[in-house]
C-alpha cells in the first residue's frame, strides 16, 4: 500500500478486469518499448509525515516573508495588512470550493458577493457598470483595449509609457495577430506630456490608457485630457491604485470611458505574484462590449430579492462570433476577499489606510534625500511609491539591506534604461517609524 495511492491490489484487479486486460503493463501495451523507461524513478526514499512535514517548513524557511522582513518593494504588487476577517471567510468551503456559478438556484452566496463586489468597484472608480474582475491588472488593460476597438471600430491604441511595463507587455502580445497598433506615448520628467498627445492622435485611435497613479507613483495632471480624446472619438482608459481611489479624484470624475487596475491590495497577499485580479468598470454605455461576466440583482415570482448572472459574452456562453473574449475565469475567490476588505474598511477605514501610505511615504522620501545617498529623480506628488536615485550600485544596495531583513526597492534601469541607479520605493500603512528609520538608516549608510 501507498499512503498516497489508496487501491487496494483487489481493487487494482477488479478494475483491470473490468477494462479487460490482465495487467497494468498490458493496459500500456500500445507504448512503444523503445520510449519506455526500463528503470525505477529516481526519486528519494519516502518520508513518514512527520519527517514531510519537517522537510517542507525547511524549504519555505529559505523564501524571504513579509512576516519577518519589511518590505519597502512594490512596483505593483503591495504589502498592504490583511484584516483577519477575510482569511476566515475566503476559506469557507462555500467559497473555497465553489466553482463557477452557472447555476443561480445553487450559487446565492457566491452571486450576492460578485454583485457586491461589482457595486463597490464602481462606488470607487466613479463608473456605471463593473464586471465581476479579470484575471490581474495587466490583462484587464489588455481586456479594455480589446473593448476600446470593438466599440470604435478602430485598431490605433496608445499607451503612456508611464503605465506598468508588464501592463504594457500583455498589451502588445492580445495586440500581435489582431492587426491593432500600438504606439508608446513617452513621459516628460515622470508624467504625462499632454502636447506630444496632440500630434499621436489619429482617426485610427481607438484608445489612449494612462495610469494615476503611474508606474513611478506619480500623480498625474489629466487636465481636460478626455476631452482632447474625445473631440477625437477615441475612449480614454486609466489604469489606477484602488487604494489611492479614496484619496484621489475617480476616473469617472476625470472623464474615463474605463477604469482598470490591479485589485490585488484590497485584501489579496502578495503569493509571490498572484492569483490576483484585475477590476474593470465603464460607463453604461458600455455593458455589453464588456468582457467576461456581470451578475445582476432580480426578483423571483414570489417577489424575492435574487442573483444571477445577467451578462455573459464569452464563447462558451454566446455564438463566438459576438463574444467579447475567451477570458474563462473572473478570479472569484480573489474578488470575494477584495469586497470583504472594502466591507471591513468601510469609506473612513480605506481613506486612512490610503493617507497613511501617503504619508509614511512622503517620510521615508524625506529621509532619504536627508542621508546625502540619494537625489530626487522626478518633481511631482506622489501617492504611497515615489524614485530616488542612489550614489552607488542599486543590485548591491538591495543585497546589503537583505542582509538586515529588509526588502528594499525596484531597480527602474529593468524598465526605463534612461533611468540609472533609480529606486522606486513602495511605502504602505504597514510600515512602522521604526521600520522606516531602520531602512532610511542602512540605505543611507551603505
Amino acid at each position: 500500500m501507498h499512503r498516497y495511492i489508496p487501491n487496494t491490489g483487489k481493487q487494482r484487479e477488479e478494475m483491470l478486469k473490468d477494462i479487460g486486460v490482465s495487467s497494468v503493463e498490458e493496459l500500456f501495451a500500445d507504448i512503444p518499448e523503445s520510449i519506455r523507461l526500463k528503470r525505477e524513478l529516481d526519486l528519494p526514499e519516502a518520508l513518514s509525515e512527520m519527517e514531510l512535514v519537517r522537510h517542507l517548513k525547511e524549504l519555505a524557511g529559505k523564501n524571504v516573508s513579509t512576516d519577518e522582513y519589511a518590505c519597502f518593494l512594490g512596483a505593483g504588487a503591495y504589502d498592504h495588512y490583511i484584516p483577519s476577517v477575510i482569511h476566515h471567510l475566503v476559506r469557507r468551503q462555500e467559497f473555497y470550493t465553489a466553482y463557477t456559478p452557472y447555476q443561480p438556484e445553487i450559487s446565492q452566496g457566491t452571486l450576492q458577493a460578485i454583485f457586491e463586489y461589482q457595486t463597490m468597484i464602481c462606488s470607487l472608480t466613479g463608473m456605471d457598470v463593473s464586471n465581476a474582475s479579470m484575471y490581474d491588472g495587466a490583462t484587464a488593460v489588455a481586456e479594455a483595449a480589446t473593448m476600446a476597438c470593438r466599440s470604435t471600430g478602430r485598431t490605433g491604441v496608445i499607451v503612456a509609457k508611464t503605465v506598468h511595463p508588464q501592463a504594457r507587455e500583455v498589451l502588445k502580445t492580445y495586440s500581435r495577430y489582431t492587426g491593432r497598433t500600438i504606439t508608446e506615448w513617452d513621459h516628460r520628467d515622470g508624467r504625462l506630456d499632454i502636447a506630444v498627445l496632440e500630434k499621436l492622435l489619429t482617426d485610427d485611435t481607438a484608445a489612449v490608457i494612462v495610469q494615476n497613479p503611474n508606474f513611478f507613483g506619480l500623480v498625474e495632471d489629466l487636465g481636460n485630457i478626455a476631452d482632447m480624446i474625445h473631440d477625437n472619438g477615441s475612449l480614454l482608459i486609466v489604469s489606477c491604485n484602488p487604494i489611492s481611489l479614496a484619496i484621489l479624484k475617480p476616473p469617472g470624475d476625470l472623464g474615463a470611458d474605463i477604469a482598470v487596475g490591479e485589485g490585488q491590495p484590497l485584501g489579496n497577499p502578495l503569493s509571490f505574484g498572484g492569483p490576483y485580479l484585475g477590476f474593470m468598470a465603464a460607463k453604461e454605455k458600455f455593458l455589453r462590449k464588456m468582457p467576461g461576466r456581470i451578475a445582476g440583482e432580480t426578483r423571483d415570482r414570489q417577489g424575492r430579492r435574487g442573483f444571477v448572472l445577467t451578462i455573459q459574452t464569452r464563447e462558451q456562453h454566446i455564438r463566438r462570433e459576438k463574444a467579447t473574449s475567451n477570458i474563462c475565469s473572473n478570479h472569484a475567490l480573489n474578488a470575494l476577499a477584495a469586497a470583504i476588505y472594502l466591507s471591513a474598511l468601510g469609506k473612513s477605514g480605506l481613506k486612512k489606510v490610503a493617507e497613511l501610505c501617503c504619508q509614511k511615504a512622503r517620510y521615508a522620501y524625506e529621509g532619504l534625500l536627508k542621508t546625502g545617498a540619494f537625489s530626487p529623480v522626478f518633481d511631482a506628488p506622489f501617492f504611497n511609491e515615489f524614485a530616488v536615485r542612489y550614489r552607488g550600485d542599486i543590485g548591491r544596495l538591495n543585497e546589503m539591506l537583505l542582509k538586515h531583513r529588509i526588502i528594499g526597492g525596484y531597480p527602474l534601469e529593468k524598465d526605463y534604461p534612461e533611468l540609472a541607479n533609480a529606486w522606486l520605493v513602495a511605502v504602505t500603512e504597514k510600515r512602522t517609524r521604526k521600520e522606516i528609520d531602520e531602512f532610511v538608516e542602512r540605505a543611507g549608510s551603505l
